[in-house]
């Protein structure tokens, strides 16, 4: 099981997350993108359809249809009813239930870095769980840090 921490300073959740979905779908995978907060949802809800010109990413809310049809499955909580073996959590907020899946992409900001560090800590003790950390350099590309 891998976990990737992506710390956001430079580049924000909006443009991070789909470099992140068109790879997963790219590949053949399917992703759920959990957020607690309704209003963040609804949000990521709209950047997956115009966060570019020339680009589409398959997706719904959760509830909004047939869920199990979703490569993109936009969610409050932990459910892969798309069966997506990847998941986005983009609130900041480490959800132990990420384990379950073969891929976990963590994005948090500055507000929320204590929180990770106690979860990169807590995954560190977990037998068969890969972290990788990454951050930003000074061009704004993302470096793999640990």
């Amino acid at each position: 099981m891998k976990v990737d921490f992506y710390h956001l300073t430079a580049t924000p959740l909006d443009r991070a997350l789909p470099q992140i979905a068109e790879k997963v779908v790219g590949s053949g995978g399917r992703l759920l993108i959990v957020a607690g907060d309704p209003v963040q949802r609804v949000a990521i809800d709209r950047l997956l359809w115009s966060y570019a010109p020339d680009s589409f990413l398959p997706h719904a809310e959760q509830g909004a249809g047939d869920d199990t049809a979703q490569p993109i499955l936009i969610a409050g909580e932990v459910d892969a009813a798309n069966r997506a073996r990847n998941i986005a959590l983009v609130d900041g907020v480490w959800r132990d239930d990420a384990l379950d899946f073969d891929r976990a992409f963590h994005f948090f900001d500055d507000d929320a870095i204590r929180e990770a560090r106690l979860a990169w800590k807590a995954l560190g003790e977990r037998e068969g769980v890969e972290r990788r950390y990454w951050k930003q350099n000074d061009a704004g590309r993302w470096e793999q840090a640990a």
